[in-house]
């Protein structure tokens, strides 16, 4: 299959590079710079990322250009194009003030191949401290802005581009066009990277890699553990074995409804209902890291239990997606680890299990795309997301049934709201699908939920004085949940869910909206 290969100087947005070239159907894998993988003929294209760094400093890190500069098509990207500028003999120079935000990019060369079909004068992104002030010899300017007088260029007789912008990024509202240019017109692929040629080529890959072994894997309800069983389901069947865990601390109904919807789906399902277990190891526990080691030890501890009593069991499958491979790596020393990936921690090496990760070259928006491809119903594929401690995160502090049960009633009532409001013509984008527009609020979400409070509040209700716990809800905007903004709900929305909340859940008198965005704040509380 042909690719682009993009080399990772540790940018925050080298992940946006990926999902602007897989929204153009070219398929891509992010590599740090210093884990270069063979360059066999399926690459078709290399592109320099970004970086927090200067290439003037002395320990920037490098490239070796030699091994495919006048070899491959070649894009550098900020400080890509002043690694191409500074290591082929320009000069790359602080500046008096930082380059950051919208500028507009004229043309100098509209000939150019990387500018083929962009405006005269349209909007980019900048974001750097250093500038090219000159450029290599055999190199030429291709457009500039109004303080970066070499905004973008390009060396002669070679397919070596580069651009002092970023454009991967939604204000550079011409960016995704330069990248098609170079992926699709300059590196030649062919833009067939489709949802039904993953399922394709999947399936077969996990037929060959399979063979007749038996496969267990953990189910949470949620998109990617979903899609994972259903593509494992179309290339082995009932060799497949899921596993669904009741930590107690689900939904409400969640447990009944998610198992059923798995059976209805043809899959080979157990429901390990263990909710005692965990909420006595629960019992007293307040700090919320504790809270997620007891539910991740006990869930470990509980899916072995289960699991070993599925005989010939050789491969453990993970619903771990591409974020995950790529924050899992980090670039020592320039991109911080976001933190270290593995969906059932301990059990490989306990159990002699080997992985399988269908998705792990997939973005959570791609996942969703093949999941409809698959042909998997809509309220499972623009499911919410929903945190692996599950409920224990949404009470603060200890967690008791009574607090669990208030909590499961007021969320069900915020929940099934966000579904039933119609919220047609309002201009809300769908949260899994943003080119169709979404006709309840529930579409229209990345994540929502309600969290109850450690505190209590005095209220009246009817002639009498309470003293109550008060909920706050949560609901956010967000492509990938690492940056997320507070959703801007209409007010008679919020007035009629504060209303139903504090007249049907006992042990709650007040309703308060979270409008934190991330960051500062996480998306959970805890």
């Amino acid at each position: 299959m042909n690719k682009i290969l993009i080399l990772d100087f540790g940018s925050q947005v080298t992940q946006l590079i990926g999902r602007r070239l897989r929204e153009l159907n070219v398929y891509c894998e992010i590599y740090p710079y210093n884990k270069i993988p063979p360059l066999d003929d399926s690459v078709k294209g290399v592109i320099l990322s970004g970086s927090p760094c200067s290439v003037r400093d002395a320990n920037a890190p490098q490239v070796d250009l030699s091994l495919f500069r006048g070899k491959l098509p070649l894009l550098g990207i900020c400080y890509g194009a002043q690694y191409l500028a500074y290591r082929c003999g320009g000069r790359v120079e602080q500046t008096n003030s930082r380059e950051y935000g919208r500028a507009m990019l004229d043309l100098v060369r509209p000939g150019s191949a990387l500018m083929q079909g962009i405006s005269a004068r349209s909007q980019v992104w900048m974001s750097h401290g250093d500038t090219i002030s000159r450029l290599p010899e055999g190199a030429e300017v291709i457009a500039s802005t109004q303080d970066v007088a070499n905004a973008a260029f390009q060396f002669t007789g070679e397919p070596t581009f580069a651009v002092q912008f970023h454009p991967e990024v939604y204000h550079t509202t011409e960016g995704s066009r330069m990248l098609a240019n170079f992926a699709i017109n300059i590196c030649g692929c062919a833009g067939d990277w489709t949802p039904a040629s993953f399922i394709e080529t999947t399936v077969a890959d996990l037929q060959a890699q399979l063979g007749d072994d038996q496969v267990i894997l953990g189910l949470s309800g949620g998109v990617d553990s979903t899609v994972t069983a259903v593509l494992l389901n179309k290339a082995i069947g009932h060799r497949l074995t899921c596993i669904f865990v009741n930590n107690g601390l689900l939904r409400k109904n969640e447990y009944e409804d998610v198992l059923e919807s798995y059976r209805d789906m043809g899959l080979n399902v157990i429901g390990a209902d263990a909710s005692r277990a965990f909420l006595d190891a629960l019992a007293g526990v307040s700090e919320p890291e504790a809270k997620r080691k007891v539910v991740g030890r006990l869930f470990i501890e509980t899916f072995e239990r289960y699991a070993r009593e599925i005989e010939g069991a050789r491969w453990l499958a993970q619903g771990t997606i591409y974020p995950d491979v790529i924050e899992s790596a980090g670039i020592p020393g320039i991109a911080s680890k976001i933190k270290s990936h593995h969906n059932v921690g301990g059990l490989p090496e306990k159990m002699n299990l080997r992985i399988v990760e269908p998705l792990r070259m997939l973005f959570k928006d791609e996942v969703r795309r093949v999941g409809r491809a698959l042909g998997i119903k809509e309220e499972l594929i623009g499911r919410h997301p929903f945190p692996g401690p599950s409920l224990s995160i949404r009470i603060v502090g200890e967690i008791t049934e009574d607090k669990l049960n208030a909590l499961r009633d007021a969320d069900d009532i915020f929940i099934r709201g966000l579904r039933r409001y119609d919220c047609t013509g309002m201009g809300f984008p769908c949260a899994s699908d943003p080119r169709v527009m979404a006709t309840n609020l529930y579409d229209a979400i990345w994540q929502a939920g309600v969290i109850l409070l450690p505190v209590r509040s005095v209220g009246v209700m009817g002639d009498e004085r309470t003293y109550k716990h008060p909920v706050a809800i949560r609901a956010v905007v967000s492509t990938d949940g690492m940056t997320a903004d507070w959703f801007r709900f209409p007010y008679d929305f919020l007035a009629d869910i504060s209303n139903e909340i504090i007249n049907k859940v006992p042990g709650v008198n007040r309703v308060v909206y979270d409008i934190s965005s991330k960051p500062p704040a996480t998306i959970e509380w805890e």
